[in-house]
């Protein structure tokens, strides 16, 4: 698991929706690598003031990493991360 920060809701849409290999979703109890998006997913019942308290912004990612070729994952986040 890890996670990264990218600033904006917009700018975490606009990875997300460029992703090829991981998948977008909080769990697909699968070997697959995720992606998840918390404020708008797993944390969205807190409202901003409740993910706030816990540090989750509106720009924060979080990856999952499965059991795909490391460096096809990669590859997959870098093109995502890419302007």
């Amino acid at each position: 698991m890890l996670s990264f920060e990218l600033g904006s809701l917009e700018k975490a849409n606009a990875f997300v929706s460029k992703l090829k290999l991981c998948y977008f979703a909080e769990s697909l109890g699968g070997v697959e690598t995720l992606v998840c998006h918390p404020a708008t997913m797993t944390h969205a019942a807190l409202g901003a003031e409740g993910r706030a308290k816990l540090g989750i912004t509106d720009g924060l990612i979080r990856v999952s990493v499965g059991i795909e070729d490391v460096e096809d994952i990669i590859a997959d986040l870098e093109q995502a991360l890419s302007e």
